[in-house]
């Protein structure tokens, strides 16, 4: 007997019953995204390895335990994305648009990182992100945090989540503050899980981002970063708090947050909910002035930008009636050799007069019982029907399906009323 091939773990079908929350929530997004002058890019989902190697950090768990590698017949190791930054950086030098232009940028997708399926977290992932460039005051990291919170309200989730913000200062001020954070957690190295010694001598700023219980105590105790900070850091930090004071935006200061990838610089954010569990982080993002020229840009370049987990998102919306209504609007029910010939016709006049109105016609054959059934399944708030008594009178029957009334009769000139009225609805 051969074994049901099923798909990878982790990696899910998005089904028909779905599907319609995942459109809307696209759509919304990509008009805000237009509202605030971003334009879209689309990438590849597969990179050189040694892309992530360079942007990520070698010894971040996504290049050394998450990303999916392979060699290829021509002895290039690629990857599948494990995020979308490094490529779009990628992207930008490659065709040159970064010099003399401020891009703001945006893109859909899946990204993919072996990692414990579990609810809000999955192999196969979808982000939404957006990435400027070119501007290096707080301005417009004020602005991508009053973009995601308008997003995050058009979705009707502003008071299901709350902003965390910190600052991790300069390339040189995170060296100073590495060094203290050494001395300290060496000092408590009996107390570290082996996940954090293993930090310690490769990235100790990820020991704060430990989510062991057990350590909640010494982190909360380790040196803050903000006592490290050059003057520079903390000036653009402070007006980034006076802005979105001006705007309104509520936040909290978390100093524990420095964000997962070893490019992030200055300001880093995350909108956090408790509605999801352990998966509490439905937006991330912050500065990475360093990695253009860590790809290897001449000139050095400022630069922004979040990502929002799209089926955590979607997890959230569940809770509240975001999903459209599925099936279609009218069902089209047709017995007989001539009706069926004349409802190709005819149900092809209605689509193009009424292009809002979705009309599913029958096929299959089978009596108007089944038929029956089959409307009534669909979801169609009426079904129309057309039988060769009714293609020879020139009439079309309308039976209401949702609503308690009778059957009626109308002419076939009187049908597009009928359908506007449905679409109107």
């Amino acid at each position: 007997m051969s074994v049901t091939i099923q798909a990878i773990r982790g990696m899910n079908d998005i089904l028909p019953e779905q599907i319609g929350a995942w459109q809307k929530l696209e759509a919304l997004l990509k008009r805000h995204l237009d509202q605030f002058g971003y334009e879209e890019i689309r990438c590849p989902v597969l990179e050189q390895t040694a892309l992530f190697k360079r942007s990520i950090g070698d010894v971040t768990d996504i290049v050394e335990k998450e990303m999916y590698t392979f060699t290829d017949r021509n002895g290039d190791q690629l990857s599948l994305r494990p995020e979308g930054t490094a490529q779009v950086v990628r992207a930008a030098l490659e065709h040159n648009l970064l010099y003399g232009q401020t891009p703001r940028l945006w893109y859909c997708g899946p990204m993919f990182r072996h990692e414990r399926p579990q609810k809000g977290r999955y192999r196969q992932f979808y982000q939404c992100s957006v990435e400027v460039f070119g501007i290096d005051g707080p301005d417009i990291d004020a602005e991508l945090i009053l973009l995601s919170h308008t997003l995050l309200k058009a979705c009707g989730l502003g008071a299901n989540v709350k902003l965390t913000l910190n600052t991790l200062g300069t390339a040189e001020s995170r060296a100073q503050y590495r060094d203290k954070l050494v001395a300290y957690f060496s000092e408590h190295q009996n107390s570290l899980d082996e996940d954090s010694k293993r930090r310690l001598t490769t990235n100790p700023l990820r020991i704060l981002d430990s989510k062991n219980p057990d350590l909640a105590e010494l982190i909360s105790n380790a040196p803050k970063l903000i006592d490290s900070l050059d003057e520079v850091s903390l000036n653009h930090f402070e007006q980034l708090k006076q802005l979105l004071d001006a705007a309104e935006v509520p936040y909290e200061i978390n100093p524990q947050l420095v964000r997962g990838l070893d490019y992030y610089s200055k300001t880093v954010f995350e909108w956090v909910t408790t509605d999801l569990g352990a998966q509490g982080t439905v937006i991330g993002g912050g500065r990475y002035d360093g990695l253009i020229t860590q790809l290897g840009s001449k000139q050095p370049c400022p630069a922004i930008g979040f990502s929002i987990g799209l089926e955590r998102l979607l997890l959230l919306l569940e809770q509240t009636d975001f999903a459209p209504k599925r099936g279609c609007d009218v069902y089209v029910l047709t017995v007989g050799e001539n009706a069926v010939k004349q409802a190709f016709k005819t149900v092809s006049q209605w689509r193009e007069a009424a292009p809002g109105v979705k009309i599913i016609q029958h096929c299959g054959g089978g009596s108007f019982k089944s038929q029956f059934k089959k409307a009534d399944k669909s979801g169609a708030q009426v079904a129309l029907i057309l039988g060769d008594e009714e293609v020879a009178k020139g009439t079309v029957g309308v039976k209401y399906l949702r609503e308690d009334k009778p059957q009626e009769t109308l002419q076939q000139s009187e049908v597009m009323d009928k359908l506007m009225e449905i679409w109107r609805k």
